[in-house]
């Protein structure tokens, strides 16, 4: 009976789970707008929910790996919306630089 708490979906879990998977998404959009040179607004935005829930998770936890809090997606959904986030603004820039008007 005790063992079957460790893989139970608790809120800690869900909410990393949720942060991981937007700063996934981001992290794929942030790629397609970089290679059609696109603007990453849409990367920025998901990296940056990323980044909220990962570091409400953590600092909401009160245990370490393993206790159910979901620590360790926490720092996941942080470090994976960060990527997101960077590499939406990268596009972002291009994406600018190629739309601004060259001097003769």
């Amino acid at each position: 009976m005790l063992l079957s708490a460790a893989y139970e979906m608790t809120a800690g879990r869900m909410w990393s789970l949720i942060g991981a998977g937007a700063g996934v998404f981001g992290v794929v959009m942030g790629v397609l707008a970089l290679r059609r040179g696109r603007s990453g607004l849409v990367a920025v935005i998901a990296g940056g929910v990323g980044v909220v829930l990962g570091v409400a998770v953590v600092l909401m936890a009160k245990g370490g790996p393993g206790t159910g809090y979901g620590i360790v997606g926490g720092y996941v959904s942080l470090v994976v919306g960060l990527a997101a986030a960077v590499l939406g603004g990268l596009a972002t820039r291009k994406a600018a630089r190629a739309a601004a008007p060259r001097a003769s």
